[in-house]
């Protein structure tokens, strides 16, 4: 029959039990095994027998001097539970195995020694010795017990250590992975988008330099523009990829609202930047409201082809905000894939903040865009 969770059960319930309250229930059960077992009422022996059992409530602070002190009361009375108890105490504290095998020797000695010690006649010496065998393998059980608690506590102990080196262990090859699953995108988006982007450029930049009509050379132009600054981009999400590997990277300066203006002057579109923030705003604020206009503009350009865009800026008491918002397209747009994610992004950079982002269609049939943050998000 498994009796461990029974077991297990019991050390919890007796691991509750308060320090004060299981040493004051050991005083007494000492004090009873004297009272008891008492054989000799002088008022000597019983001040030892006494002392042995008052001082057990000190034998977690100090074991060797309480065991000492149990000595003279378990030779001067036939006392079983104050010895047996400090000699355990003893035993579960000390790491010493000589001094806890002469303290084994000294509480059989002083169990099997006759008192008074003048009397002792050669029956009682051979009887004496007989006794110290026997008390002595008495004694040699709570030594015993105490080494097997202790060497239950270091496993214990070392079972914890071993497990919190494997979870570290573990945490790092997560880290490890993770680094090289970054490593891997950050090369892919260097060796692939990169390069495609940079072909765009380059053919954006031909195209200027050889179409006739101005019209083209416009469209030419700023499909230059968004490259290089599409590039940019990319070299800065490439760098943070790469500075998660453990490195230190020195990283592009994400943007800021200084160049908000820079952002709606070259979009590609017909945009105006109107209102303005007060100082102060935090670095996150100002880059969540950042990339708000940029996810917006970019798709004006994709859903709304010739579409006027109205950038305004704007605080309300501790909060500050910005609002896109579009006429209706003049022509056709593009069939260009789109899964709405950016849209996604921009309501969770919202809720980070602990802010708000609202988007849909206006009565025109133009889009609206709004997100309305904190000041202070640092």
């Amino acid at each position: 029959m498994n009796t461990r969770p029974a077991d297990s059960t019991t050390r919890r319930l007796w691991e509750r039990v308060p320090a004060p309250l299981g040493d004051a229930g050991l005083v007494l059960l000492a004090g009873l095994d004297l009272w008891l077992n008492r054989w000799d009422d002088s008022s000597t022996s019983l001040a030892f027998g006494a002392l042995a059992c008052v001082a057990l409530a000190f034998r977690r602070r100090f074991p060797l001097p309480v065991f000492l002190l149990c000595l003279p009361g378990a030779l001067m009375q036939d006392i079983v539970v104050a010895q047996l108890a400090a000699l355990y105490t003893l035993a579960e504290r000390s790491r010493d195995r000589r001094l806890l095998t002469l303290c084994a020797a000294l509480s059989a000695l002083a169990t099997a020694m006759p008192w008074p010690l003048d009397d002792l006649s050669m029956h009682d010496r051979t009887w004496t010795l007989v006794s110290f065998v026997y008390t002595l393998a008495t004694a040699a059980a709570p030594v015993l017990l105490g080494q097997l608690v202790q060497a239950r506590r270091d496993l214990s102990r070392r079972l914890v250590e071993i497990e919190e080196a494997r979870e570290h262990e573990r945490a790092l090859h997560a880290q490890a992975v993770l680094a090289r699953e970054r490593a891997q995108l950050a090369r892919e988006m260097h060796d692939v988008v990169s390069h495609q982007v940079s072909l765009i450029a380059v053919q954006a930049g031909a195209l200027q330099v050889a179409a006739k009509e101005e019209d083209s050379r416009e469209a030419a132009r700023t499909i230059r523009s968004l490259s290089v600054g599409t590039l940019d981009e990319l070299r800065s999400m490439v760098s943070l990829l790469r500075a998660s590997g453990g490195r230190a990277t020195e990283l592009t300066p994400q943007p800021t609202l200084a160049d908000l203006r820079a952002l709606v002057e070259t979009g590609g579109i017909e945009a105006e930047l109107t209102g303005d923030l007060p100082p102060g705003v935090g670095t996150p604020a100002q880059r969540a409201l950042y990339r708000t206009v940029q996810e917006a503009l970019t798709n004006v350009r994709k859903h709304a082809p010739g579409a006027r865009a109205v950038v305004e800026l704007w605080h309300e008491g501790d909060d500050i905000g910005v609002t896109v918002t579009n006429s209706p397209p003049m022509r056709p747009s593009l069939p260009l894939p789109g899964s709405r994610q950016g849209l996604v992004g921009l309501r969770e950079r919202a809720e980070i903040l602990h802010g708000t982002f609202e988007s849909g269609p206006t009565t025109e049939g133009g889009w609206r865009v709004r997100m309305r943050i904190p000041a202070r998000t640092d």
